[in-house]
Parts: structure tokens; C-alpha cells; sequence
């Protein structure tokens, strides 16, 4: 009888291995999508019917398609479950609960590059800026949970929860600097542009928070506002910026280019490709003032149209560090009331005709706001964090002035021997932790001193002129890529 029994269930497994395979006798590469399709629908039949525990078919239908998109090695081209596409409702809505951190992460994990999760940029007032979460850090655990086997479905869940509530991340800073933060959950409110005139300047200042569809107009607001003042220099803060809608890139683009292209789409469905172009009659800022935008590598994709643009036309001069690099276009697909995709649909380029994907923006002028860390600081750094000597300062008087907060600096340094206006910036955030954030800090900005040297630069004009569009910047980077794969042909003979 066993034996019976053992012929039918080889038979039945022959039988289902020959369904399975039904096209391997062809080769791989001729197998049609829908054979694949097909594979996937008998494979799923299979297991629901065969498998030793009843399975909810769901299970099945969402985790082939998580895979099927992570398998694309896009970061951006993912399953939105009924959760994520509930907090993607949210957020583009203007409002949603959570910590304030605009992040992504690698859909593969391996030893040798762990897919923690990184953070593009700190939303301006949340509980992260206000922590004093930096673009490209690296959060390696939440709630003691490791970052690197999660979804980013499952990061979200962790991380957004009820009002008040505590969440507990694990920062990785540079190569070594670990150190835990705690953030208390909050409503999270979308902003768009804050803006003022530079004490003691002639410049007005406008810092451009996150592109929606208001940004364009509070921008508006802003150069209103300046022109009331006399401005005669004006600079563009989109540091920190995740980037938003294109519409609204192209909005703001277009109060400064009066004629040509702003920025194309292109993709391999004809109806994907489109350009958006300037309207001279949008334009509002009035040529010939100097203009410098700051960037850093918390700019990303709307804000890189947007300082793109203004670089390919010499209207602005960059100042900072080189941007995210995201040039590809998105779109979300609801599958049904309940969930859906996001897929990359098209990528964007500048006026010179560049994508900007994985790449940057470079600035004209590099300035970085601190010095990279040796391992003895980043050691101090850390151990500094952990005794909260920061928070205890900041904490050791109500209403702190600067010349408090300066000096408890200066005390702190003696354990810590680390920059002083790091130790005062730090200081800062904590106690104005209960308050709007300051529109400006020159104590601690180099990159906004350093733009505000360049708009008052008398030769500001030469200088702009002399800076290079980003196809001249590729163009000289092939060449110089060229010329050396030369000499290296010519050293091997």
C-alpha cells in the first residue's frame, strides 16, 4: 500500500513539475509575458490549494508583488499596501502623524551594504529637525528593531503611531558615530516657504521647505515682500528640500526663466514625454539682481529642477554641497480603494539636457558647514550625545540668551574638545525645541554666510557668467575620463 502511495504522489509531482515548466523546453529568453503570468497563476493555485496551512490568498497576492517590484531594484518603485497608501494620503494632503523625516532605502540588504534606512531630509519644525537629525543619516534600528530586514511599509508602521507617543531610533552619523534618539510622535504639517530679510542686508532670504501646490504663491508672497524693502540681492534655500510636486517646480522655475525650457520628461512611452516651458508673462524677479541658491545633499528631485534650471540659464550661482541626485518622475497606480503601486515612470532633465539621476548637482562654490571628523572626534561626538550634557545645558536655564548659550558651549568643550559653534548649534536646537525654528543661524551656517559674501561680491555679475551648465560639467567629465583611460592604455604597452 505505501508503495501505491508513493507512485501517485511521485506521478502527481511529475505532473505538477511538467505544468510548471511547461515552456523550459524552450530557452528563457523567448518565453512570452504572458507564459510568465501564466507560471505565476498556477504557482499561486498550487500553493493556496496545496500547502500544509490554509493561506489567506491575500498574503500571497501582496507578497508577489512586493517582490515582483523590489525585484526591479528601484527604490522608488514600490507596493503601497492599505497602510502606506493611507499615510501617502496624508501626506499629500498636507498634514499626517509621525516624526517629520523624509527617508528612502535600498530594497536589497547585504552584508557588506546593509539596507538601513536613510534619511533624504528633516521636515523643517518636527520632531526630527528638532532633534537635530541631519540629511544622510542613517537610522539603523527602530525600537531596538534592525532597519535592514524591514519594508519600507513596515519602517513607516514603526515609525508613525499615535500623537505623544514615544519612538526610539538608532542614528548611524559618518562611519562610526551611534548614538540613540528619542523623538515623541506628532501632527505633522506640511510647510512650504518661510521668508525675511537678512539683518543688517539689503538681501531678502526665502527658504523653500518642501514644493506643494501653495509654494509657488508663499514664494511670491516673499519677493512682494522684499521688493517692499529695497531688496537688492536675493538668495534661494533649498537645502534639506525632499522635492514635491514638478507642476510647482516649474512654477517657481518659471518666476525666474522668461523664456526656453524649464525641464523635459522623457521615457520609453511616447505619451510620458513631455516639456514644461517658461512664460514670460509668470516671470516677477527682475533680471540682473543677484540671486545665489543653496543647496546640500538634502535637496532632491523637485529642488534639483528647480536649482538645475537656474544653473543651465547662469541666472543663480550655487552655493553648498552637491544635491541628492533623484531625477526620475513617479507616479502613483491605485490597484483598487485599498492599495496600490509607485512606479518610475519617466526621468526629468535640465535645459542642457542632463539627468541628474544618481549624479547631483554640483554647486559653483563648495562649502561645507563642518569639516569631516576624525575617529578620536567622532568618539567625542558620540560619547557627548549619550551623557546629554547638551540637553542638561540647555535645560540649566530658562529663556537662554546667546552669550548662555556660548558660554555653556565653552564649558562643554573643556570635556569635549570638539568645534564650539557645533557645541553652540547644538545647544540652540534643544532650546528652541518648544519654539517655531529661527528663520536663520549665522553663528553656525558657513554655506548661508558664504551666499551672502557672493550676492554682495561686487564682480557677482563675472562670476556668474563664468560658471558652467551641467552639460559642459558632464562634457568635461567624459573628456577627463577619456584623456585618462588614454594614458592608462599608453602606460600598459
Amino acid at each position: 500500500m505505501k508503495k501505491i502511495i508513493k507512485l501517485i504522489a511521485a506521478a502527481f509531482l511529475l505532473c505538477t513539475s511538467q505544468c510548471f515548466a511547461e515552456s523550459s523546453v524552450e530557452n528563457d529568453s523567448k518565453i512570452t509575458s504572458f507564459q510568465y503570468v501564466k507560471k505565476l497563476n498556477s504557482v499561486f493555485d498550487f500553493v493556496q490549494q496545496n500547502y500544509v496551512d490554509e493561506i489567506d490568498p491575500k498574503i500571497l497576492y501582496e507578497g508577489a508583488l512586493k517582490g515582483m517590484l523590489d525585484a526591479i531594484g528601484d527604490p522608488y518603485t514600490l507596493y503601497l499596501d492599505e497602510d502606506y497608501m493611507r499615510d501617502l494620503s496624508d501626506t499629500t494632503s498636507g498634514s499626517f502623524g509621525g516624526v517629520g523625516l523624509s527617508i528612502s532605502k535600498a530594497a536589497e540588504s547585504t552584508p557588506g551594504k546593509p539596507a538601513y534606512v536613510e534619511v533624504a531630509s528633516p521636515i523643517e519644525d518636527t520632531p526630527g529637525a528638532k532633534a537635530g537629525i541631519q540629511a544622510g543619516d542613517l537610522i539603523t534600528a527602530i525600537d531596538g528593531l534592525p532597519t535592514p530586514s524591514m519594508t519600507m511599509n513596515e519602517v513607516l508602521q514603526h515609525l508613525r503611531g499615535e500623537i505623544g507617543t514615544p519612538v526610539t531610533v538608532t542614528i548611524l552619523r559618518g562611519s562610526s558615530m551611534k548614538f540613540d534618539v528619542t523623538l515623541i510622535r506628532a501632527l505633522i504639517e506640511v510647510p512650504t516657504v518661510k521668508y525675511g530679510m537678512i539683518e543688517g542686508t539689503k538681501i531678502g532670504y526665502a527658504r523653500l521647505i518642501q514644493f506643494t501646490p501653495d509654494t509657488a504663491q508663499r514664494l511670491q508672497d516673499a519677493l512682494d515682500s522684499f521688493e517692499k524693502n529695497g531688496y537688492k540681492g536675493l538668495i534661494i534655500d533649498l537645502r534639506d528640500n525632499p522635492g514635491g510636486l514638478i507642476t510647482s517646480a516649474v512654477d517657481v522655475a518659471d518666476k525666474f526663466i522668461d523664456n526656453g525650457p524649464i525641464v523635459s520628461t522623457k521615457s520609453r512611452l511616447l505619451f510620458e514625454n513631455s516639456q514644461f516651458s517658461a512664460n514670460k508673462e509668470k516671470t516677477t524677479v527682475k533680471s540682473g539682481i543677484p540671486i545665489v541658491v543653496l543647496i546640500n545633499k538634502g535637496a532632491a528631485s523637485a529642488s534639483e529642477i528647480v536649482s538645475g534650471a537656474l544653473k543651465d540659464y547662469h541666472l543663480a550661482y550655487l552655493v553648498g554641497e552637491r544635491t541628492y541626485g533623484k531625477g526620475s518622475v513617479q507616479q502613483v497606480i491605485p490597484l483598487s480603494n485599498t492599495d496600490g503601486i509607485k512606479i518610475t515612470m519617466a526621468r526629468y532633465y535640465t535645459p542642457s539636457d542632463m539627468n541628474i539621476d544618481k549624479i547631483g548637482i554640483p554647486p559653483d562654490e563648495e562649502v561645507k558647514n563642518l569639516a569631516e571628523f576624525s575617529e578620536e572626534e567622532e568618539k567625542l561626538y558620540v560619547d557627548m550625545i549619550k551623557s546629554e550634557v547638551i540637553t542638561k545645558a540647555a535645560e540649566s536655564k530658562p529663556n537662554m540668551t546667546e552669550a548662555d548659550i556660548a558660554a555653556a558651549a565653552a564649558k562643554i568643550a573643556k570635556d569635549y574638545p570638539l568645534n564650539e559653534r557645533l557645541i553652540r548649534r547644538l545647544i540652540r536646537i534643544q532650546v528652541q525645541k518648544t519654539q517655531p525654528a529661527a528663520l536663520y543661524d549665522l553663528d553656525y551656517d558657513l554655506q548661508l554666510n558664504a551666499a551672502i559674501k557672493a550676492v554682495q561680491n561686487k564682480d557677482f555679475t563675472t562670476m556668474l557668467k563664468n560658471t558652467k551648465t551641467l552639460r559642459q560639467l558632464q562634457e568635461e567629465a567624459e573628456d577627463a575620463k577619456a584623456a585618462e583611460g588614454k594614458g592608462l592604455t599608453a602606460s600598459l604597452k
